[in-house]
């Protein structure tokens, strides 16, 4: 990966759902299921989340916010730092031929 370093980045950025299960769930006291139930979603969706096994989408975006009481712009952004990353990751040879 030539040129990963995307924001003079070393590292992946951060999922959305490891910030959610290492810090904010434990902080607030609440379990993933409660956050499921109000949000009105699944427990495996948030779970999945969670695991980094799914991606935060522009719906989830807004019910985290109103749930946890910030922004959807901030879990839109995190997702997409780790979107951009992982498809660089994935696909540096094919970028680097482009001209």
């Amino acid at each position: 990966m030539s040129y990963a370093r995307l924001n003079k980045r070393q590292r992946r950025p951060t999922h959305p759902g490891e910030l959610l299960r290492e810090e904010i769930l434990p902080a607030a006291k609440i379990t993933q299921g409660e956050l499921a139930k109000r949000m009105g979603v699944s427990r495996r969706t948030v779970n999945e989340i969670c695991q980094e096994r799914r991606g935060v989408t522009a719906d989830m975006a807004h019910r985290l916010a109103r749930v946890l009481n910030t922004t959807p712009d901030m879990w839109m952004n995190m997702q997409a730092a780790v979107d951009v990353w992982d498809a660089l990751d994935a696909n540096a040879k094919h970028y680097e031929k482009i001209k």
